[in-house]
């Protein structure tokens, strides 16, 4: 079962505590799916650490959700979101997040983690090594965890 189709058991992980059981097939989903990081992620992962921002690739929670980078110790995460995670609106000319990506960034945010996107139709747009890092510092500042740059 992948995570996100479990659509009548999400609501429980909103709860502080959750049934042991979902907790159980989360980590079961996320220990049978073969997380291989993007290179879009590698290359999100080397500005993070060019800029001092000390990370964990690929980082799975005790919940059993998955996080593309984390610092763990701060509930700080990253998703490096590419065109699977969004659909587009032709009414209004712009990108949205599909359901899953939604889902996933509501019961994160619910466990207490800051989650900070790095959607690929802003990242697409940045030409120079120093506006990425520009990029990257001005998200982790909006998002409340600058520390360790």
């Amino acid at each position: 079962m992948h995570p996100f189709r479990a659509k009548r058991e999400h609501s429980q992980l909103y709860s502080r505590r959750c049934d042991p059981r979902l907790v159980k097939k989360l980590r079961h989903a996320y220990g049978t799916y073969e997380r291989r990081p993007s290179e879009f992620q590698h290359k999100v992962s080397t500005v993070l650490s060019q800029i001092g921002w000390e990370h964990e690739l690929e980082y799975v929670t005790e919940d059993g959700l998955s996080l593309d980078m984390a610092r763990p110790s701060a509930k700080c995460g990253i998703e490096v979101d590419g065109p699977s995670h969004f659909l587009w609106n032709p009414w209004t000319k712009a990108w949205v997040e599909n359901g899953p990506t939604r889902l996933k960034s509501r019961l994160l945010k619910a466990r207490g983690w800051r989650v900070v996107s790095i959607p690929f139709y802003e990242w697409d747009k940045i030409a120079t090594s120093a506006s990425k890092h520009d990029y990257i510092k001005a998200k982790l500042e909006h998002n409340g965890d600058s520390k360790g740059m």
